[in-house]
Formats: C-alpha cells, structure tokens, sequence
C-alpha cells in the first residue's frame, strides 16, 4: 500500500548545493504525496530569466507546480524579509487547501529567515552602494574584505572574499547602523511562529562529482541560449550588474562578455569557477547547521533513504 500523510508534518525542505539534483528528489516526491512546492531561490523569482537559473522546464511545472518564481522583473529587487513574509502566506494558502509544503532549493539565506527570523537591519542606501561598488571597481574587492575583517571580523569569517554582494551589505550595514551585521543578526526578531523544518541536503558524496555536474550543466545552459538570454537583458538599458539580478552567477560572467569586458572562452571560465565557488559556500553554511540530514545524491537509493528519513521524522507513514 502507498503511504499516507499525516497531521500536522514538518515542512520538509530539499537544500543543498548548486547542480545537487534538489529539483529531481522534490519532483519524484510530488508524484508520490501531495506536495505542493515552494522554489528558495532568490534568482528564480525572476521573470525572463530562465536558462541561467535552471528554472524547472514546462513539462517539470505541469507535474509538479512551484509557488515564488516568475513573479518579479529582473529590475527589481528581493530579500529575504520578503521572501519570509511571501512563503508564509504560501504555507498559508497549503495549509488551508489540505495538501503538504515542499521548500526546496538553495538560497540557504531564505531558509534561515524563515526557520529563525530576521535581524531588523537598515534600508538600502543607493549613495553607500554605488560608493562602494566605486571602490570595489577601483581597489579590488580584497579591499572591502579587508575592511569587514577590522569592523566585523564574524561576518568576514562567514562571508567568502569572492561574494561582493554580501560583503558591500555588510559594510552598508555597518556604516548606516554603527553596528556590525553579525550584532544585528544576534538581536534577530523572532516574527511570527517558530516554523519546524525537516532539513535533507542533497549533494553527491564525491566533491568532485558536483564540479564535474557544474562544468557540463553550464556547458549545456550556453547550447540551450543562455547568451541570447542574458542578451535581451542587456539590451533593455535599465539592468546592469548594480542589481542583484544581474549580479546572479552564471548572469554576471555573460553580461562581461556582452559588454567586451571578457571574450567568450573568459566568460565560460569564470563562470564555472564562481558556480563552483558558491557550490562551496553552499555546502559550507550546511556543514555549520546541525539540524541538516545529508543524502548521497549519486546513491542509487536516494529516494528509499528519503522515504525512510520521511517515515521516521513521523511526515509519512505506511500502511
């Protein structure tokens, strides 16, 4: 007999890094149990920007929906404050309809908020920001790393030297408030109910395997037009790398080569090696959460495990 649901699970999430295979695990789930899923990704939300963000095609969607992608213009931007009050409307409306949610993807960010709050920090400042973009262009990112380790040593030991964007935030943070982003995260505010979150990171066991997947998935975005994509961003004159979109991995080393700043074998390249490198701050913010249960995503009994990991933490049983 098939397993059935019972009353009030956790909400199960699916994390893990970049190219892990989350979104194949969460679809063979949606054909087993009514899931209804949730996308936690921050580039996903973006309308015409597909192609880059291994947006799940049609024929994934017609099987298995996603709630909180396609919704924002590539000139707007998303946070994480925004991301917890939206998916908690989205658990809502689940709730309500009788049907389970499945969070699944790898804005660990966006998990964390939800799971644990936010820190109530300041507005964007576009005069601090273009400032520091100015001296980024200028000195060398290592500069503005360098300064975040003598204001806020914590956050520069979580924050890898290659993240711009969380580096200027953190600075911006800091010259707005006076006080450094890790004070603020520690004053985080608790906002509504707790939520229980069943954790399963995907990721092969073999780091090697998730590099290899890296270089031909991005080998296989650039045959299905990933160019002519980030090209007809390009060419509406309102985006550029300032904006969280564009500054999206895979995104930022096509509009340099659009913009003759890296010529085309360049821009593969870096490309791989900044996905690579977010893969491992990926899997390095999973290693600090102790509540994370980790699945072999090249083991051929991937989906029994989940099922049995699903069984035991009481979401499913079976008959």
């Amino acid at each position: 007999m098939p397993p059935v649901v019972r009353a009030t699970p956790p909400r199960l999430c699916i994390m893990g890094p970049t190219a892990s295979g989350k979104t194949r695990l969460a679809v063979e789930l949606v054909r087993r149990f009514p899931f209804d899923i949730i996308s936690v990704d921050s580039a996903m939300v973006y309308r015409g920007m597909d192609i880059g963000t291994a947006k799940p095609d049609a024929e994934v969607l017609r099987i298995a929906p996603h709630r909180l992608i396609d919704f924002l213009d590539p000139a707007e931007r998303y946070s994480a404050a925004l991301f917890r009050k939206d998916c908690l409307r989205e658990l809502e409306q689940i709730d309500h309809s009788g049907r389970l949610p499945l969070l699944t993807g790898g804005t660990l960010l966006y998990f964390r908020a939800l799971q644990q709050g936010l820190a109530v920090l300041p507005d964007a400042d576009r005069a601090v920001r273009a400032r520091l973009d100015a001296e980024a262009r200028e000195r060398g990112l290592e500069t503005l790393h360098a300064r975040l380790a003598v204001v806020d040593p914590e956050s520069a030991r979580r924050i890898h030297p290659n993240d711009p964007q969380r580096i200027q935030r953190a600075l911006e943070v800091y010259e707005l408030s006076g006080r450094p982003l890790s004070a603020h995260f520690a004053d985080e505010v608790k906002d509504g109910a707790p939520q229980r979150l069943l954790k399963l990171a995907v990721a092969p066991s073999d780091r090697s395997v998730l590099r290899r997947r890296i270089e031909e998935r991005f080998g296989q975005m650039l045959e299905q037009g990933l160019v002519a994509e980030v090209e007809r961003l390009y060419r509406r004159g309102d985006l550029g790398p300032h904006l969280p979109s564009i500054r999206a991995v895979g995104y930022r080393q096509v509009w340099q080569y659009l913009a003759g700043e890296l010529d085309y074998a360049q821009m593969g390249e870096r490309a791989i090696v900044a996905t690579r490198q977010y893969a491992k701050r990926q899997l390095t913010w999973l290693r600090g959460d102790d509540d994370v249960i980790w699945l072999d995503a090249e083991s051929p009994r991937l989906l029994d495990r989940t099922l049995h990991i699903l069984v035991q933490a009481g979401l499913v049983e079976r008959l």
